[in-house]
């Protein structure tokens, strides 16, 4: 076992950390410094600072990230129009790389030598935390409690938490896993480890069911800058405030849940449902911007590339040189997507309506089924005659 002096442990304030935090002080002997972040999960987090201290933590942070978190790794990942496998939004997988750069962060400045999170054996996010580590601070010690300790059952954590005077509040326990941040919010376990049977209400937080969403459409208009947006409805909006909105704005009309079968990169499938308002009207809306402004291969080559962009941020690569080498790619490509996008909000669907840009690349002049004196039609004649050649088989036509 390796010699801990301090560690930082990535802290909710729930059971499950809140036997790690002890765990870690009576296993490992050492000093446990708690990180809490707040990423937009709409929690009360008043109070966990001292139920931290008051489990034993020599020191308690308890940071507001949202803006960070929405300037430095929601929005660079939906410049990249990044989907997993199809659907999946990467809403739980694009908080990770920033709770473990504060991490590191706050290892260095407390002296500490290992980082600790909760994590279990059978996840993406244990591979996501410890990959960050590894490109970050690759000198400290990762301690990762499910793989080490003897705990097989939510029994045991409160069973150990009694023991150790640990406050465990009396509720119903909820039947789902939840992770929920400023994009998005996730539910597995109970009835959906039953790939048939259908999602239950509780599993309807952001999202109005389609059946109860308003009969009436809503119009919206976003503008964007470089690839990024600036404003809804004409407000201008910080990062973490523009997506608030736009979660508002969806979830009232039942646009952005996904329930889907994925691959975990541990190698098992899992079955999920998101729901993700926001991220699903910023990135049609991108998308459709994108139309207007950016080079067909600029746009062609980008779009071979957002599967492996996707997976990368899936699989905990956020902090490998590939991902940043084509980051580059892509934020050199958004340069010009700037403009205005109009989209209506109906039944669960997101449909664009209009789209502007100072940077189009739309000529009307050339596009019209009208008369024009910019395109003689028979040219296509010997475009198409040597685009076929090859079909011919060098055969006489």
């Amino acid at each position: 076992m390796a010699k801990i002096k301090k560690a930082v442990l990535a802290y909710s304030g729930g059971l499950d950390t809140s036997v790690i935090l002890k765990w870690l002080k009576k296993t490992y002997g050492c000093e446990v410094v708690t990180l809490t972040a707040d990423l937009g999960q709409d929690e009360d987090l008043g109070g966990i600072g001292e139920k931290a201290l008051g489990t034993g933590a020599a020191k308690a942070y308890v940071e507001d990230m949202r803006e960070e978190f929405a300037r430095d790794f929601i929005f660079p990942m939906m410049r990249a129009n990044a989907v997993y496998e199809g659907g999946y939004l990467l809403g739980t997988a694009i908080a990770r790389p920033l709770i473990a750069k504060r991490l590191v962060e706050v290892a260095r400045d407390e002296g500490a030598n290992a980082l600790a999170h909760g994590a279990t054996g059978k996840g993406n996010d244990q591979v996501r935390f410890e990959l960050a580590a590894a490109a970050l601070a690759p000198e400290l010690f990762v301690i990762a409690p499910w793989r080490e300790w003897n705990f097989r059952s939510r029994t045991d954590l409160v069973n150990f938490a009694r023991e150790s005077g640990i406050p465990v509040p009396v509720t119903q326990e909820k039947p789902y896993s939840c992770d929920r941040n400023l994009l998005h919010v996730s539910f597995e376990g109970a009835e959906l480890e039953d790939p048939w049977a259908e999602p239950g209400p509780g599993t309807f937080e952001l999202c109005a069911p389609v059946e109860k969403a308003p009969d009436e459409p809503e119009i919206i208009t976003i503008d964007f800058e470089a690839g990024d947006p600036v404003a809804v409805n004409n407000e201008p909006l910080s990062p973490a405030g523009l997506i608030k909105t736009l979660n508002k704005l969806g979830g009232r009309h039942g646009v952005g849940r996904l329930d889907m079968v994925e691959n975990r990169y541990v190698g098992m499938k899992s079955r999920g449902v998101y729901e993700t308002p926001g991220g699903l009207i910023l990135r049609t809306a991108h998308r459709d911007l994108e139309g207007l402004t950016l080079d067909r291969e600029v746009m062609r080559m980008r779009d071979g590339l957002v599967p492996k962009y996707a997976e990368m941020v899936y699989y905990g690569y956020w902090y490998s040189p590939e991902r940043e080498a084509l980051q580059a790619l892509i934020d050199k490509s958004q340069e010009r997507v700037a403009g205005t996008v109009r989209l209506k909000l109906y039944k669960g669907g997101v449909y664009p309506l209009g789209r502007k840009s100072p940077h189009s690349l739309y000529s009307a002049d050339l596009a019209t089924f009208e008369r024009d004196s910019l395109y003689n039609q028979a040219d296509a004649a010997g475009f198409i005659k040597l685009t076929g050649l090859r079909l011919r088989g060098f055969k006489k036509p």
